[in-house]
């Protein structure tokens, strides 16, 4: 087993935590911005941020 120092260990939890904060908060926007970016299939009505609110 790895012993770690105690600064280490803070320096690891920092990082973790940075990236769970990033992924909770940059998974929907991002799907939402790839979303925006491929468009809409042939036949269904253009896509706006105004119509995600109002369907």
């Amino acid at each position: 087993m790895v012993r770690m120092k105690s600064e280490t260990k803070q320096r690891l939890s920092t990082v973790f935590n940075v990236a769970k904060f990033m992924f909770q908060w940059g998974f929907i926007p991002t799907v939402l911005y790839l979303g925006f970016r491929k468009g809409s299939d042939p036949g269904m009505p253009e896509l706006t941020p105004m119509s995600l609110l109002w369907q």
